[in-house]
């Protein structure tokens, strides 16, 4: 009778939850603490090209306009919403004007070694044999290099300047797509349909390009933008060290090194061109995060 009781008992609990619903709850409040985050990131990363891509049009003063009675003076002050800089230029316009040359620089040496990795990861990854060899040792050789320090020596030697700067950036970066396209060829080609469409005849050019360059295409996107912050801090650096865009070009990067000897005095000087630099590589990074987390299957599957 009582083993009878304690049964019944137990019967009329509730059932526990599941793990699965458990996990679901505890992952609830990070899920919505990332869609804040990406749409945050999302928006400001939206005002900033933006007004970089309509510069000119936003009324504001001449970047490298000069006003030696009004220099130094403090954000929300007589100077402006971000005061003026050591020789009295508007800081707010040297940002917005630094911002063009930083995306301009990004995106262009983004797809400069963006394309020619690709290329020579997809031959290397279908054609296999010396052609592989071949272009795996430049990958290695490549990526021996320290790249900072690589760009360093070879802007010293071509000289700054934006063209040059663009050029050296993006053929500095080929040899991380290179890398990675290659692995993923090499995972896609040993699939059944692209076997199927050797089997059937299907030229080189149309298997490569048709069937799989689509398919290594997500993977792509994603180094793509994690890529862009990195060019980002590289033209910032080489800027910093006056090996980047010319002195009469503002830079994020160059409006650093020309107010680091008055951090005591004017702390804005470089506390918000810095400001400027985390707040941009930190939005690309985090829809770099969010592009992962959607493109790449793998990913959706660990989680």
């Amino acid at each position: 009778m009582n083993q009878k009781t304690t049964v019944a008992s137990h019967a009329d609990q509730p059932a526990p939850a599941s793990s699965e619903t458990f996990l679901m709850r505890m992952r609830m409040p990070r899920f919505l603490r990332n869609n804040i985050a990406i749409s945050v990131a999302g928006i400001l990363l939206a005002i900033i090209a933006v007004a970089a891509l309509i510069a000119p049009l936003l009324g504001l003063p001449d970047p490298n306009l000069q006003n030696l009675a009004g220099r130094a003076q403090p954000p929300l002050g007589t100077g402006g919403i971000f005061g003026t800089d050591e020789l009295g230029r508007d800081i707010l316009s040297r940002l917005v004007y630094g911002a063009r040359i930083s995306l301009t620089v990004a995106i262009s040496a983004v797809a400069i070694g963006g394309g020619l990795g690709t290329v020579l990861g997809l031959l290397a990854g279908h054609y296999r044999g010396k052609v592989d060899d071949v272009i795996s040792w430049l990958i290695n050789v490549q990526l021996a290099f320290p790249f900072i320090l690589l760009m360093i020596a070879v802007v010293a030697v071509l000289g700054p300047g934006l063209t040059n700067l663009i050029v050296v950036l993006g053929v500095g970066s080929w040899a991380i797509y290179a890398r990675l396209i290659r692995s993923e060829v090499l995972s896609v080609s040993q699939r059944d349909y692209i076997q199927s469409a050797k089997t059937v005849g299907v030229g080189e050019l149309r298997l490569i390009f048709r069937h799989i360059l689509p398919n290594v295409f997500s993977p792509l996107i994603v180094i793509v933008s994690f890529e862009i912050s990195s060019m980002i801090i590289a033209e910032s650096t080489l800027s910093f060290l006056g090996l980047g865009v010319g002195p009469d070009i503002p830079s994020w990067g160059s409006m650093i090194s020309a107010g680091r000897q008055y951090m005591q005095s004017a702390w804005w000087l470089t506390a918000l061109p810095g400001l400027a630099i985390v707040v941009t590589v930190l939005c690309v990074n985090l829809i770099g995060d969010w592009l992962r987390d959607t493109l790449d299957p793998r990913h959706r599957t660990r989680k």
